[in-house]
């Protein structure tokens, strides 16, 4: 299943973001899972099947919420939580339950004459001409033949009491976490997409109680230009967050021990201002978000080598956004019908997600629920045990180029701005530089020497002042695109704050200091390396051969450019093909670097990479250390290496899928 108002971000939950005293990591770090329905038959088998297949973390859905006669009378629902939460505890093991967020359905509707809208129409979101976001079997795949499935409002007063007291009776069953599936606006079924609902009563008494506008009058549906729209734009994110932050509030009032969770599908692009659910703000008040996203391919099975870099680009970027905390990818191998067999894209998954520092939840088909192949799945868990503070303890920069992600340019520029972030990101990768995802929260931490803000057009004072500062310290920077062109209400300024603080006298060709302070690119490298991408990045990849390429060429500017320009030097140097992702960081006080190879892929037709050979890596290291390899799915070896002015360098004869290179 896809699935009053707070005004103060309540206090994050410090059990779920760090290790404990003894250096344990928080069970959420663990998590490595799959999912199951959750009734009294199926408690045992359900136990049984996690030990067998090194689950750590079991998924269990009975949707308490979602279902209209157990929102009605949860009594079953919660006796099964009961009794799976003491038999997985007594396992070792822990459980987390699924619940609807704005969504409920009442089966075999027509047969009763008590349904959701029936009783409580008024409760439900509508579009603008107050078409209410009701829908039958066949609209999505888990909405049955007969089935009345309804979106509500989540200003319904009524609901939201008694959705609130339902999400405290799950917490005091004992269970670890309480999972909330999709808290959207109906924005994301067919014939919706553009309604930027609701404009239910609730929700428009609300929005003019904030604002003093009529949503029905003052606002220009869809029109970024048009400060009521904009105004419309922030109260849908914020009432989302406000919705999960009062979730995790009676979760933790409830259950100290009990966490919230959230499963999202938006990344960081535009559904999510769509759909109200944007993960950056989301991770302020929930303890794990639960990523639904595939790479935009739809399975792994699927994924050509571009889809795989952008599924990185979204794993890192989540991890930014998540800082101490988990980040969980709900993301699918396999479906029915793939004409590669299951094992393959299950590695493949499981290898990008573990290199990227994200926990796995393996699932069959396009569901939530099994395993496309059991076998597989407690290979891939059982290793990952095995090494799991190696992959998923935290990792922390080393001598980064940082990436600045714009929320605000995201919200108001949903349609350009993505692009040229995405597109930095991809110029990195396949540069093999370390970057790190920055942030407004991280913006002062930045310890890196050089940032890049791709096209971030919406800067506010702090922001500009906190750069500023960075400049006198002698960091540099790179300006793509329109950055700073606009105030916090989208109004273009008559002076650019960030070209009035570099000095910049002629704005609109490529520029660059008398010292080596930053690079000005009027237009965005990003988002030109992403159309070259695009166009022939997965046809490059099936050969092997990079050649002298458009995107080859553009990373190759780039990279001198931060080097010679700025004299920028990495800490860590990787000398592979731009079809291996490398992500280097310090984890437990040792230089790492995360390796994904994804040389040859063919969506649908080629699961097994050609392998990567001869990979020169340097860590900086103390001269008695050695370099060491994990392969994924194996065991470590040691690496011959060479210690020289602080650095040790070595080959790697073959990487396979991946696998992760340490200096210790």
């Amino acid at each position: 299943m896809a699935r009053l108002r707070l005004t103060v971000v309540l206090p994050l939950l410090a059990a779920a973001t760090c290790l404990s005293a003894d250096g344990e990591m928080h069970w959420t770090r663990r998590v490595r899972t799959g999912g199951h329905g959750l009734d009294m038959e199926s408690v045992d088998s359900t136990v049984k099947s996690a030990a067998e297949t090194h689950i750590f973390g079991i998924e269990a859905d009975n949707d308490t919420t979602g279902r209209y006669d157990s929102f009605l009378d949860p009594a079953e629902n919660l006796a099964a939580m009961r009794a799976l939460a003491k038999k997985a505890h007594a396992a070792g093991n822990r459980v987390f339950v699924y619940t609807a967020g704005l969504e409920c359905i009442t089966p075999d509707a027509g047969k009763s004459a008590h349904t959701f809208f029936k009783d409580h129409g008024d409760w439900v979101q509508r579009d603008a001409a107050g078409k209410p976001a009701i829908f039958g079997g066949g609209t999505e795949f888990w909405i049955r033949e007969g089935d009345e499935d309804v979106w509500i409002s989540p200003f319904a007063p009524g609901w939201r009491a008694l959705y609130m007291r339902r999400i405290r009776e799950m917490a005091a069953t004992g269970i670890d976490g309480v999972y909330v599936d999709v808290p959207y606006w109906m924005t994301h079924f067919e014939g919706w997409y553009d309604t930027w609902a609701s404009f239910d009563d609730y929700t428009v008494a609300e929005f003019g109680r904030r604002t003093g506008l009529d949503a029905r009058k003052d606002v220009k549906i869809g029109d970024f230009a048009d400060p009521g729209f904009r105004k419309w734009v922030d109260f849908r994110i914020d009432a989302i967050t406000e919705f999960m932050a009062e979730v995790a509030g009676n979760v933790r009032k409830t259950n100290p021990e009990c966490v919230a969770i959230a499963e999202i599908y938006p990344g960081y692009g535009a559904d999510a201002v769509s759909v109200g659910a944007d993960v950056y703000e989301l991770y302020r008040v929930c303890d794990v978000i639960a990523h639904e996203t595939d790479g935009s391919d739809g399975n792994a099975a699927k994924l050509n080598p571009f889809g795989w870099f952008k599924y990185m680009a979204d794993a890192f970027t989540f991890r930014a956004f998540a800082g101490d905390k988990p980040t969980w990818m709900l993301s699918y191998s396999w479906d029915k019908g793939d004409r590669v067999p299951p094992r393959e894209p299950m590695l493949n998954l499981a290898m990008a997600e573990t290199m990227a520092g994200v926990n796995c939840w393996d699932a069959e088909g396009h569901g939530m629920a099994g395993s496309n192949d059991y076998a597989t799945r407690a290979e891939i868990y059982g290793w990952i045990a095995k090494h799991e503070k190696r992959l998923y303890g935290p990792r922390l920069p080393i001598r980064p180029v940082g990436v600045y992600f714009s929320p605000r340019t995201r919200n108001y520029f949903p349609d350009g701005y993505p692009d040229s972030f995405t597109g930095i990101m991809f110029l990195l990768m396949i540069s093999h530089l370390e970057f790190q995802v920055v942030t407004p929260r991280t913006l002062k931490d930045f310890a890196g020497d050089v940032l890049i803000l791709p096209d971030a057009r919406i800067l506010s004072a702090e922001e500009t002042d906190i750069l500023k500062v960075m400049l006198d310290r002698g960091k540099a920077l790179v300006i793509t695109g329109e950055t700073g062109r606009y105030d916090p209400d989208r109004k273009s300024l008559p002076v650019n704050p960030v070209h009035r603080m570099l000095g910049l006298r002629d704005p609109k060709v490529k520029s660059t200091s008398t010292s080596p302070r930053f690079i000005l690119f009027p237009d965005c490298p990003g988002r030109a390396c992403l159309a070259a991408m695009r166009n022939e990045f997965d046809r490059r990849a099936a050969s092997g051969h990079w050649k002298s390429a458009d995107c080859r060429r553009s990373s190759g500017d780039f990279r001198r450019d931060l080097e010679s320009t700025l004299g920028y030097r990495p800490a860590v140097v990787v000398e592979a093909s731009p079809f291996l992702v490398a992500q280097a960081a310090m984890v437990d006080g040792k230089p790492h670097v995360f390796l994904a190879n994804f040389k040859r892929l063919q969506g649908n037709a080629v699961a097994v990479q050609k392998p990567e050979r001869d990979v020169r890596v340097r860590l900086p290291a103390p001269e008695d250390a050695r370099l060491h390899l994990l392969p994924f799915l194996g065991e470590p070896v040691v690496i011959e290496g060479r210690w020289k002015d602080g650095s040790l360098e070595g080959v790697i004869p073959e990487i396979g899928k991946g696998g992760v290179v340490w200096a210790e």
